[in-house]
């Protein structure tokens, strides 16, 4: 039986309205990717966040009346909470899990790592982010009532739970130090061959396209983070050989745990040749999306690999015909593929491609388009290794 839950966002003078309800789309995907069953959206505009309860009074109210009716189990918040907005908002709902999207994102980590260098990396970051919020895991040690013998017992506690968690980071620190360097030798030992890195917005089509350009069966699923584990094929298109590697999928707003323990998973994208951007151009939010993945790639000391852009999904793209009396001006939704090919997408620095990794739609210009940048690199690396073309 699926946890039922509500979703809550915040429209800020920084945000439109509309933009809130797309991060609220991708927030409900979220739930549902980790086992949720989304009931309801609500959204409130304010300046910034309540310091107290994240949204205003006569809001939270009204969710709670909804919350009881409807005897929902989880409130997730597309933002992350503070421990006291934490501990405020659990009072208000004694009965629910209270949940921000880092958290959130955090669990469905969990659930996917396979590895042990993954589920390292996810219990790592896990926690690094429950440490500043331990004080609501002892509310039941709190001072209930006053007098000799009932002083602190709670905040004794709290202090003892900090130092072993504490002690847990430090030790898995060093076993994924370990676990790096072990990696770092398996990457020493590939030589002679050109690396290509996918690269890409969660559920962009990455793992789809991983499977039909190495003729292997990786995990690839309709959902976000469906890959957590960096893999590695060995893909040969007309005799050229080189070496094209998943990596996890990037999101807006991935909590800096996450980030930082994952940096060496992500050490394929930094230490690749050629990195290809994988962009699911049926999604309305593409271009944000094309925007997060290259911040965290220079987040992460990649910005300046070559990069060829792949729009994939070209099946599931819909768009609505624009008549030609019709002075709507275009937008992403009434521009036809052909439009967008005619845009800065076909006309940037570099190459783009536009393609459908699931039914193999332009498959071969893919392929003639790898072969050609590949070839490019390895004349350039290998001078003297040029009997493969």
């Amino acid at each position: 039986m699926k946890e039922t839950a509500v979703l809550i966002g915040l429209i800020t003078p920084d945000l439109k309205t509309e933009q809130v309800y797309e991060y609220l789309d991708e927030l409900s995907f979220l739930a549902k990717t980790a086992g949720a069953h989304p009931l309801r959206n609500f959204t409130q505009k304010l300046k910034h966040p309540d310091n107290a309860t994240f949204l205003g009074k006569g809001k939270i109210e009204e969710v709670k009346e909804y919350v009881d009716k409807e005897c929902v189990e989880l409130i997730i918040f597309d933002d992350d909470l503070t421990p006291s907005q934490i501990r405020n908002i659990q009072k208000i709902f004694p009965e629910c899990k209270i949940l921000d999207r880092s958290n959130l994102i955090l669990d469905i980590f969990a659930s996917r790592a396979q590895t042990a260098q993954a589920r390292t990396q996810v219990e790592l970051a896990q926690y690094e982010y429950l440490l500043p919020r331990l004080t609501r895991m002892w509310t039941h040690l709190e001072r209930q009532k006053g007098g000799i013998g009932m002083r602190g017992p709670g905040e004794t506690q709290i202090e003892t739970d900090r130092r072993i968690i504490k002690d847990k980071i430090a030790l898995l620190k060093k076993k994924l130090e370990k676990i790096d360097k072990q990696s770092l030798t398996r990457r020493k030992g590939r030589v002679d061959m050109i690396r290509v890195a996918l690269v890409g917005y969660t559920n962009a089509g990455k793992s789809t396209l991983m499977n039909k350009l190495s003729k292997s069966e990786i995990f690839a699923e309709n959902k976000l983070f469906a890959t957590l584990d960096t893999t590695v094929r060995k893909v040969v298109i007309q005799n050229l050989p080189f070496l094209l590697s998943d990596t996890v999928g990037f999101i807006r707003k991935l909590p800096h745990q996450l980030v930082e323990s994952f940096k060496s998973t992500l050490d394929e994208v930094r230490e690749s040749d050629l990195l290809l951007h994988i962009i699911d151009i049926s999604n309305s939010s593409f271009e944000d999306q094309i925007n997060i993945v290259n911040t965290t790639i220079a987040d992460i000391g990649a910005e300046n690999k070559p990069m060829i852009l792949v729009f994939n999904k070209i099946d599931a793209y819909k768009f609505i015909l624009k008549e030609e009396d019709d002075l709507t001006e275009f937008k992403k939704e009434n521009r036809s593929l052909e439009n967008l090919k005619d845009t800065w997408m076909n006309k940037i620095d570099g190459d783009s491609i536009f393609i459908s990794a699931l039914d193999k739609i332009n498959f071969d210009d893919l392929k003639d388009l790898l072969y050609n940048r590949i070839k490019e690199l390895h004349i350039k690396r290998y001078p003297y290794n040029n009997f493969l073309y």
